[in-house]
């Protein structure tokens, strides 16, 4: 199983670098993201065998810290080792790569690390595909479900459960969807 030390670090290493961020939408503590996702990989975790459930919940964690806060790649793998960090970073968008490329370069990224990583993103998803934010069109929301199915089509080998969930969502979002 995961180690409640290496979950409390993790989690205190990420509240502190996304600060006051707030989930769009909500007004939450970001932090609350971040704990969302590491219940559905903890889930995962209790029902499906894992060799490294640390570097789950750990990059599960600390998934936006280097997308999303001035936190470096560098500064995650001497904090949780390169494991961890170069998760991280597979789960993290590149800004280089044009916007209608950055899912397909995503999942490319993510494919090429363990299983472990390839359910943070599943779960991620999952946590995501809540009620959409208020501006959010017709077609953002359309697209955002859209790609919901192709993290699913690329990443569900990893994890039958959260595939399982992630459809599950993926159907119930049709809801947020205009006629």
């Amino acid at each position: 199983m995961w180690s409640p030390d290496g979950y409390g670090e993790a989690l205190r290493f990420a509240a502190e670098r996304h600060g006051d961020q707030r989930m769009p939408g909500t007004g939450w503590p970001y932090v609350v993201h971040l704990t969302a996702v590491a219940a559905e990989v903890m889930a995962a975790l209790t029902r499906e065998p894992f060799a490294a459930p640390d570097l789950a919940v750990q990059c599960a964690l600390l998934h936006d810290t280097v997308e999303d806060t001035a936190t470096t790649a560098a500064e995650v793998a001497a904090r949780f080792g390169a494991a961890v960090a170069a998760g991280v970073v597979a789960l993290s968008k590149d800004a280089a790569v044009a916007k209608a490329d950055r899912l397909a370069d995503s999942l490319r990224r993510i494919r090429q690390q363990p299983p472990e990583v390839w359910i943070v993103k599943l779960a991620d998803r999952v946590v995501n595909l809540e009620r959409p934010p208020a501006p959010w069109t017709g077609d953002k929301r359309r697209a955002y479900r859209a790609e919901a199915g192709e993290i699913l089509a690329a990443l569900a080998a990893a994890s039958p459960f959260l595939a399982d969930r992630l459809r599950g969502r993926i159907a119930r979002y049709a809801d947020y969807l205009e006629p």
